[in-house]
């Protein structure tokens, strides 16, 4: 395999990765699992439609992220969705006390930096993903590669 080729199967690998997670937590949403919005007793209704937002950018943009097809258009949300992630979820964590309507989980032990750390890393790798494929797009092997041609 030439350096090309291997590049471009880290970026298809990379996408394909990404576009999974992202799609099967938007699922995971709608289906209860884990949390999801349909499993969560009590919860009020803008809490719902944001989730329910959430579920829908994650797993449409996901299944975009997947195909290669409009990989940077669908790279803007999920980009948003994994800062409002951070800041709604490890900002408390890290600060060690609710952010405005951001609120420490009652069953976070412990707090500061590494504890946040700790608790952000799948969050970050996903920014991270996001804002890589919005810069550098889906690569050669993608629809959006066909498409283009």
């Amino acid at each position: 395999m030439n350096m090309e080729s291997a590049k471009q199967f880290a970026l298809s690998l990379l996408r394909i990765v990404a576009g999974v997670i992202f799609f099967c937590h938007g699922a995971q949403k709608f289906l209860g699992w884990f949390g999801g919005f349909m499993g969560q007793p009590g919860a009020t209704a803008p809490h719902l439609s944001l989730m329910g937002l959430a579920a829908v950018i994650e797993f449409f943009g996901g299944a975009l992220i997947i195909l290669g097809l409009f990989t940077r258009l669908a790279a803007v949300p999920l980009t948003i969705i994994m800062v409002v992630a951070l800041m709604s979820t490890k900002l408390p964590i890290l600060l060690g006390h609710d952010v405005g309507m951001f609120h420490l989980s009652a069953e976070m032990k412990r707090t500061g930096f590494w504890s946040a750390m700790h608790e952000s890393r799948a969050d970050l790798t996903m920014l991270l993903g996001c804002i890589y494929l919005l810069i550098v797009g889906a690569g050669k092997w993608s629809l959006d590669a066909r498409l283009a041609r």
